[in-house]
């Protein structure tokens, strides 16, 4: 659990609230169900249509990174990698078969049997490049629905608060109606741009720090095998990813 992603998103919450509280209003004036409907089903009805469905529900399931984020232990890596240059060294690629059986990650385990398979350095690194932009590519657009949703919230905050105008016009003659519509009015309009500011727009910034990496990880496996390949010394490989990982903190 990252706790600072949930302090952050508490925190906001509750200094609006607080502050709604110190001007002398209710908490419950800005609890709209009408004004929420117009925000939130607008906004992700917006980024519904500039999304294919399969960018939409990976985006939705990535929100958790926010909260849960994965554990992209780098250290360990270059530990995996370090030893599997000891292995080779010691019993040639072929050696490293029982590595390939006991990785998880779809794409280690690519890289390494090609190594096994005794693909040559630059044969290996060009493929494995061509994955790590396509994945990229995929959990950017992914992750791009929170970014869109920042922009459009606003939006329609302000079309909830021209909704709830029009209401008020609609009943000027009936003062009992008037309040209702303009706090719709007013409420969208924080709901829009509070969403945006607190939620959707950190949401996105931090996804694609994640994304980031999650790539420098998957580089850092190409740049080890492919200097596996190579026959390079295993202190020069620690040496050389450790310098690779440096690059790209």
């Amino acid at each position: 659990m990252d706790k600072i992603s949930l302090i952050a998103v508490i925190g906001g919450i509750t200094v609006i609230l607080a502050g709604q509280a110190l001007e002398g209003g209710h908490v419950g004036s800005l609890l709209q169900l009408t004004a929420f409907m117009i925000v939130i089903g607008g906004t992700a009805s917006a980024v519904m249509l500039q999304s294919t469905p399969k960018q939409f529900v990976a985006g939705v399931k990535m929100l958790r990174w926010v909260f849960q984020p994965p554990d992209f232990d780098h250290e360990r890596v270059i530990r995996d990698i370090v030893g599997w240059s000891q292995t080779a060294r010691r019993g040639g690629f072929l050696a490293l078969e029982g590595a390939i059986a006991a990785q998880k990650d779809p794409f280690t385990r690519k890289a390494l049997q090609m190594l096994v398979d005794g693909t040559e350095p630059d044969t290996l690194r060009s493929v494995m490049d061509v994955e790590i932009a396509m994945f990229e590519h995929a959990r950017r657009q992914s992750a791009k629905i929170w970014e869109s949703a920042g922009g459009y919230a606003p939006t329609m905050g302000i079309l909830g608060a021209v909704l709830g105008l029009i209401h008020v016009m609609e009943n000027l003659s009936d003062p009992t109606k008037l309040g209702s519509g303009i706090a719709v009015a007013f409420v969208a309009t924080v709901y829009g741009v509070g969403s945006a500011n607190l939620l959707f727009l950190p949401a996105a910034h931090k996804l694609k720090n994640l994304i980031a990496a999650e790539v420098a990880t998957k580089e850092l496996v190409v740049e080890g095998l492919a200097a596996i390949a190579n026959g390079e010394n295993p202190r020069l490989i620690e040496t050389r990813l450790r310098g690779f990982l440096a690059m790209h903190d």
